[in-house]
């Protein structure tokens, strides 16, 4: 299912971070992978804001920024709470894509090597250095690998037909195997934080 995000987003932000509340209570088991920007589960307040603001400029929806920010941390409750497991992949470029100021991004980088420590998440960073078994592609998020929704630039599309979303979950495993993660992954982190300045 192919949805335009103007459509998506008719009423503004809020609505939408709502309406995902019961696929991210019902799932289990979540595969995230970000080229693009930080995983929803683990970005703080000042990152969303800062985000948000970019959407809703670009796309001229309705702005409501900071109903939209408590409806997104609202529902990233689950990473701490229930019955659910995060594989989450980064690209290394992700880390240094400034989406707010110096001060959201250091908040935004603690915020992950924070994350890091919950027994619900598994982080990964691919290495820009790394020599690459698959290609960067488009964020995507897998649900209990039964249903992926992808983000592009002018919409989102929703698979469920099993044969397309296996070719979601083997190009996530793919991206897996060049993913460094544990004290690797925080050296990743810590380099983007020493270079802020």
């Amino acid at each position: 299912m192919y949805v335009e995000w103007r459509r998506l987003q008719s009423a503004g932000l809020t609505r939408l971070q709502q309406h995902k509340v019961p696929l991210f209570e019902q799932t289990r088991s979540f595969k995230i992978y970000c080229s693009n920007f930080m995983p929803g589960v683990l970005q703080e307040p000042g990152y969303i804001t800062a985000l948000f603001t970019l959407i809703t400029d670009f796309h001229g929806t309705k702005n409501d920024v900071d109903t939209a920010v408590t409806a997104r941390l609202d529902r990233s409750k689950v990473v701490r709470e229930g019955n659910h497991t995060f594989a989450i992949l980064l690209e290394e470029a992700v880390l240094r894509y400034h989406i707010g100021d110096n001060e959201v991004m250091l908040a935004q980088l603690v915020q992950l090597l924070s994350g890091m420590s919950l027994p619900s998440i598994s982080l990964g960073i691919i290495p820009e250095s790394s020599p690459r078994a698959m290609w960067p592609v488009e964020t995507f998020n897998i649900y209990d690998d039964k249903l992926v929704s992808i983000e592009l630039l002018g919409a989102q599309v929703t698979i469920t037909a099993p044969s397309e979303v296996d070719v979601y979950v083997r190009a996530f495993s793919a991206l897996s195997g060049m993913a460094v993660k544990g004290k690797a992954a925080r050296s990743l982190i810590t380099a983007a934080i020493e270079a802020l300045g």
